[in-house]
């Protein structure tokens, strides 16, 4: 999300897209025993804070794109107030990029191991969508675009 200083000067210049997108702590440790108070509103404050410090140096808006980094220095409970309040990250009114395909998220929900984790991913990846994720990112495309394009279908309009 712009921690190296000379990232937002450097995306402005190239005028080039960005991801800013919630951690915390760092790769090694994001994982030891995370903890919040509220997880949705504070990711949704980083979120607008990181995007206004963009802009404010030269970024464009509509070159912003938000992901919550679900998996990224959060438990299971915080990945799900995450997924479930994604509409509060949508509000803040760029387009949010949800990337749960396979995660540690899935596997504790459905029990199985990264190979088995197709149906419980593309679940996910629906039901961001259905809130209002512009983007996925996905392992299994094919299927995942079989599957909204269905559910697009069958909802009435373009996700």
């Amino acid at each position: 999300a712009g921690a190296d200083p000379a990232m937002f000067p450097l995306v402005a210049e190239r005028g080039v897209g960005i991801c800013l997108m919630h951690m915390r702590g760092e790769p090694l440790t994001m994982q030891d025993d995370p903890r919040y108070g509220d997880v949705l509103s504070e990711v949704a404050a980083f979120l607008l804070a990181r995007m206004e410090a963009a802009v404010a140096l030269g970024v464009p808006e509509g070159h912003i794109v938000l992901d919550p980094g679900i998996g990224f220095g959060k438990s299971l409970d915080h990945n799900l107030a995450l997924l479930r309040g994604l509409p509060s990250i949508v509000a803040l009114g760029r387009p949010v990029l949800v990337g749960v395909s396979r995660k540690g998220i899935i596997g504790a929900l459905t029990g199985r191991d990264v190979p088995g984790r197709m149906a419980g991913s593309i679940g996910a990846a629906l039901a961001a969508v259905d809130a209002g994720a512009a983007v996925v990112r996905v392992h299994d495309v094919p299927e995942t675009v079989d599957a909204l394009r269905v559910f697009t279908e069958i909802r009435g309009g373009a996700a």
